[in-house]
């Protein structure tokens, strides 16, 4: 897994406690980085974080997590984390990313990016921070 960027675990800590703040929760694989970041803001603000963890060992997850739920699926977890969820904000991001996003529109699950993958082609609407990601996310889940 590669070292997240300083400005999207900013802003993955800023997208946690807005969720958090508008009484969301906040489903991620429950590991590391923009994940661990994300957990964090969430948790700051007293909200509920799932961690959807690839292995079988439920101490695997990040501090932030509330509830850890080891799958023992791998990469395979990537689509439980999609299925649960009303709307993905994609925050930068590596491979495990980008199958969310694809798994994602694959399935009508409304995609909000922040500085991620650009695939030239319709399925993820850009925000240019954390307050219009979450705004938007909020709109698209509640149109669901």
């Amino acid at each position: 897994m590669a070292a997240a960027r300083p400005a999207d675990l900013h802003a993955a800590e800023d997208v946690g406690r807005r969720i958090a703040d508008a009484g969301g929760i906040v489903v991620c694989g429950g590991l590391r980085g923009v994940m661990e970041a994300a957990c964090r803001g969430a948790r700051s603000a007293d909200g509920i974080t799932v961690g959807l963890l690839p292995g079988a060992d439920r101490g695997a997850a990040n501090p932030f997590v509330s509830v850890a739920i080891p799958t023992g699926m791998g990469e395979l977890r990537n689509g439980l984390v999609v299925r649960a969820a009303d709307v993905v904000i994609a925050i930068g991001g590596e491979w495990g990313t980008l199958s969310e996003i694809a798994l994602a529109i694959k399935t009508g699950i409304p995609v909000v990016g922040i500085d991620t993958w650009d695939l030239e082609q319709p399925g993820i609407e850009v925000a240019a921070d954390a307050g219009t990601a979450v705004e938007r996310a909020l709109t698209l889940a509640r149109g669901r």
